[in-house]
């Protein structure tokens, strides 16, 4: 895949998911002008899975300055463009169909639990164990209850429909704002919240790599399980760190695959082949890790950064997704839901497998932005 950088440059995917569309993978910024360009994709990241260096050449070339060179530029940049809106518009689409059933079987809370492993648990335990996923969260990033320490302003990247948004404004007095691509999600947060009298909490159709906010907003940056479909994992930390004000709490709780060894080069083509299927599935680009997290925040020169493997405490979650599913309940909406909600649910199974495999990481990280 190929993507225009801000410098005006191309930037081109060189990691094992390049036949994907939606890659944001490690990449290589070609200015343009005709030299060769020796490069680490360190941090531009949307995957780990290169540790080589890569050298790239542009021929020198009568064209390149021509109108050929200018309409391949034109072409590449509306590919990019194409390929973002078509995983956007995927995205939308699939959380407009998939998440009337979710709020029907399990509330509005739209993630994983947080369990004592090898815990039984029953439905309502789990739905208990959205809200501990939520508060371990808060304790994890060792963010303040007190009156004049606790956030003031949140925003809830990926809101879903505003589960989180609506307990963290509770919770805290706050005024939260939630973004989402999915219409059909912004309108069900905002009538939960309306219902509710929360009028300090709103929601709105948002892209979260072009966040609509100003720079130094909120207290409280809070994403739940969004970050894996973020095609630039760079621009959306970058984004996260612009909106947060100084002193604020950014929290990341996401789906990783696992970190590579010293010695390793990239996933084993058995993992690169499980993600593409799950990723097909969800509407995923490729996978990054905790640590590529870890060295975007840095950076940031952020402080206080921390992450932490929580895969053991959220081991009962997807089990008990497929159980319910096999209601009838379950049945009869996902019936009702459509093919994307359906394709969903039937690669259920291979996210138990990630986990299994040691392959899927569900990661927590947090930081600060320093105080001015």
């Amino acid at each position: 895949m190929v993507v225009i950088t801000g410098g005006g440059g191309v930037a081109v995917c060189t990691c094992q998911y390049s036949r994907r569309l939606f890659c944001g993978g490690p990449t290589l910024s070609i200015p343009r002008t005709n030299r060769t360009v020796d490069s680490q994709p360190a941090l531009l990241i949307g995957c780990t899975t290169s540790r080589r260096r890569i050298t790239h050449t542009r021929t020198s070339s009568s064209s390149s300055s021509s109108g050929g060179g200018r309409r391949r530029r034109m072409t590449t940049s509306a590919a990019a463009t194409s390929a973002t809106e078509t995983l956007k518009k995927g995205i939308a689409e699939f959380y407009d169909q998939s998440s009337g059933v979710w709020e029907d079987v399990w509330g509005d809370h739209m993630h994983h639990g947080f369990y004592e492993p090898a815990s039984d648990v029953s439905l309502s335990d789990h739905r208990s164990a959205q809200i501990r996923m939520i508060e371990e969260s808060l304790r994890f990033a060792s963010l303040s209850d007190d009156s004049v320490q606790k956030p003031k302003s949140i925003v809830d990247v990926g809101c879903g429909i505003g589960g989180s948004s609506r307990y963290l404004a509770k919770k805290y007095g706050a005024k939260a704002q939630g973004i989402t691509l999915s219409p059909v999600q912004a309108q069900r947060a905002q009538e939960l919240a309306s219902a509710q009298g929360l009028d300090a909490v709103s929601f709105q159709v948002a892209d979260a790599l072009n966040q609509p906010f100003p720079d130094g907003q909120f207290d409280l940056v809070w994403s739940m399980e969004s970050g894996e479909h973020m095609p630039d994992k760079t621009k959306f930390v970058n984004e996260l760190v612009r909106v947060a004000a100084p002193g604020g709490t950014i929290i990341v709780v996401t789906w990783c695959h696992r970190d590579l060894s010293p010695s390793e080069e990239s996933l084993l083509p058995d993992e690169k082949n499980l993600l593409d299927k799950i990723c097909d599935a969800y509407y995923l680009p490729a996978w990054c890790s905790t640590a590529d997290y870890v060295k975007l925040l840095q950076s940031h020169s952020l402080e206080d950064i921390k992450s932490e493997d929580w895969s053991q405490y959220v081991a009962p979650f997807w089990p008990a997704v497929i159980k319910s599913a096999l209601t009838w309940k379950g049945i009869t909406s996902l019936l009702s839901s459509g093919w994307k909600t359906i394709r969903g649910a039937l690669a259920m199974p291979l996210m138990i497998q990630g986990y299994k495999k040691g392959l899927i990481k569900f990661a927590i990280i947090t930081c600060r932005k320093p105080a001015l």
